[in-house]
């Protein structure tokens, strides 16, 4: 019998732990430079808090039946999970919280597709407790910040704003919302012209369809439409966060010492059908999505969520928040052809070899003394009793182990440098 995972999980080998480490320390270096705090959550969750904001279709949860017949969930996202944290666990500390996240995540596929991918890992935050264009200002450029110190460059930032697509989305006909709604975010503007839309919703329709582009240019269509106060609001609100993103584009490039990086306004993309699950969302959202060899994917994904807390305190009290997760497999795939990864796993520096049977207890006290460093020393002693001294050498050569320690009984070493 041949023994493999389960359908939809696997393995991470030493390599691809390699990779994924050297994408989260990047990562994590970011979040805690920005004042971020990281945040562990249940893997296990109960399956109301899971559903509680809307995002998640029940059939995307990796369910389980506890002894007292309360059904449980492997965490598909961690905005839920850190939601409940916050006001359940946190309700004494001050607000804002910035809190940030490294964790494998669990989604079935929701339309049944057999041996799909089932375990997933994320890096990400949360701001919880802030509300406004200086907030959502801060989330973008922090993310804009993450993908710089990534390297990389063939990415966009695209983003859209739920609550002035819903209002742009209301004149439809209630059946066919959700039809146009989803005709635009496929990019599909055949299924859009087929719709049985009258001649002015068909060329509303049309008109939404093309709301996407540069985000001065989306603007400037967008401010000749006939919109109530409350949609009037919210592009105002728009408007005022790229002009924030521009005046801070402009001000680092005057600061003398400033890196060189470039503007988010010029991966940014304005796109108004873009809108995450209408239930979860009520602010800016936004995906990053970067070019890689095997095609365009998602590497990550966020927005604001204002009303998701209140869901979890137990007075209802509504705290704002906002954040994003970026997938780390899709970062993994988007690096291969930057050259940056690690192409090998780290070797060990020492290999601490005994001369002789008697030696070694002082080879296994020689191996330790050299582990007390206050840096990370990697030490390998020898196995291979009676092994020659041209095994030995092979060996550290085929793992590139850069010195030899060669013990003799009373503790007395011999260094041989390869």
């Amino acid at each position: 019998m041949v023994y493999q995972p389960p359908a939809g999980a696997r393995d991470l080998l030493p390599l691809d732990v390699t990779q994924k480490r050297w994408i989260e320390k990047r990562l994590r270096s970011v979040f805690q430079r920005w004042g971020y705090h990281r945040i562990i959550t249940s893997t296990l969750e109960r399956l109301d808090t899971l559903m509680a904001g809307g995002a998640i279709g029940r059939s995307t949860v990796i369910q389980f039946q506890d002894a007292d017949d309360e059904i449980l969930g492997l965490r598909p996202e961690l905005t839920a999970s850190i939601a409940r944290a916050a006001v359940t666990r946190m309700a004494s500390t001050t607000f804002p919280q910035r809190l940030y996240y490294n964790a494998n995540v669990f989604r079935r596929d929701g339309n049944g597709g057999h041996g799909q991918q089932q375990e997933f890992y994320q890096a990400g935050v949360e701001l919880l407790g802030a509300g406004g264009t200086l907030a959502d200002a801060e989330i973008l450029l922090l993310l804009a910040n993450c993908l710089q110190n990534l390297q990389l460059d063939r990415v966009s930032i695209v983003i859209g704003e739920a609550g002035l697509t819903r209002s742009l989305l209301e004149p439809f006909p209630a059946p066919l919302r959700e039809a146009v709604r989803r005709a635009m975010s496929h990019l599909d503007r055949v299924a859009l012209e087929t719709l049985p839309l009258t001649p002015e919703l068909r060329q509303r329709a049309l008109f939404l369809f093309d709301l996407r582009g540069r985000p001065q240019d989306v603007l400037q269509k967008l401010s000749h439409l006939d919109l109530d106060a409350d949609a009037r609001k919210t592009l105002e609100n728009l408007k005022g966060l790229f002009e924030l993103l521009g005046e801070c584009d402009r001000s680092r490039a005057g600061l003398e010492d400033a890196p060189s990086s470039p503007s988010i306004l010029e991966s940014a993309v304005l796109d108004l059908s873009l809108i995450q699950p209408l239930d979860y969302y009520t602010g800016i959202v936004f995906e990053v999505v970067g070019e890689t060899d095997s095609g365009t994917r998602i590497l990550g994904q966020g927005g604001r969520y204002d009303r998701l807390l209140s869901l979890y305190h137990p007075q209802g009290e509504e705290f704002p928040g906002i954040g994003f997760a970026l997938n780390l497999e899709d970062l993994q795939q988007a690096l291969q052809s930057t050259g940056q990864l690690p192409d090998r796993t780290p070797p060990s520096d020492w290999l601490v070899v005994a001369k002789t049977p008697q030696a070694q207890a002082a080879t296994l006290a020689y191996a330790q003394k050299l582990r007390q460093s206050p840096q990370l020393v990697r030490v390998e002693v020898a196995l291979g009793e009676g092994d020659t001294p041209e095994i030995v050498r092979d060996y550290a050569g085929r793992r590139q182990i850069g010195q030899i320690a060669w013990i003799d009984p009373d503790g007395s070493s011999e260094i041989e440098t390869l």
